[in-house]
């Protein structure tokens, strides 16, 4: 369990935010990271994703922890947010962008292992969100160092699914970057 103890009546709400959010930055923003690649629509999911564990943290009731409660927040707010983007594009799309994008990504000569690290972390980025979002969601959390069973609370599935969309997830980046 982590050291905060959130009793609605002796703790200030606002106190504990501060630490929750300052402590849970950096995971929050990796999370955000492997769902959205624009800059400025990241800030706002991240502002929407505080906003929601604000409303949430009288509810805490320490059956999870911390971390665990912070990121099922972030995904579930980023599952909206990519159930409303994918509408939005099968709504809107412009094949022919998109066919222009794919012919970019298919020039790149050099291979993913002769990419210096910043690059790396960028193709790996861009592959996890080509991902289905149920790979994104198991990639992103184990890549922030979750345990399975973390990971299973976060998306209220078993471990054994955990392990299934893991070992998928693997596979199909694996595809996708010996592409590159």
């Amino acid at each position: 369990m982590d050291c905060y103890s959130v009793e609605p009546q002796v703790v200030d709400h606002q106190v504990v935010f501060t630490q929750w959010m300052t402590e849970h930055e950096k995971l929050l923003r990796h999370i955000i990271t492997g769902f959205e690649a624009k800059i400025a629509i990241q800030d706002e999911l991240f502002q929407e994703i505080a906003l929601n564990i604000w409303r949430a943290l009288p509810q805490f009731r320490q059956d999870a922890a911390v971390k665990t409660f912070v990121a099922r927040i972030a995904h579930n707010v980023l599952a909206t947010h990519v159930a409303k983007a994918v509408k939005t594009i099968k709504a809107d799309q412009d094949l022919s962008n998109i066919s222009m994008e794919v012919e970019e990504d298919e020039r790149q000569p050099t291979p993913y292992q002769s990419l210096n690290q910043s690059q790396r972390q960028q193709k790996l980025a861009e592959a996890i969100r080509q991902l289905k979002l149920e790979q994104q969601q198991v990639i992103t959390l184990a890549l922030e160092g979750m345990s399975y069973q973390e990971i299973a609370d976060v998306l209220a599935i078993t471990t054994n699914l955990v392990g299934v969309r893991l070992q998928r997830a693997k596979q199909v980046l694996s595809q996708m970057l010996e592409a590159v």
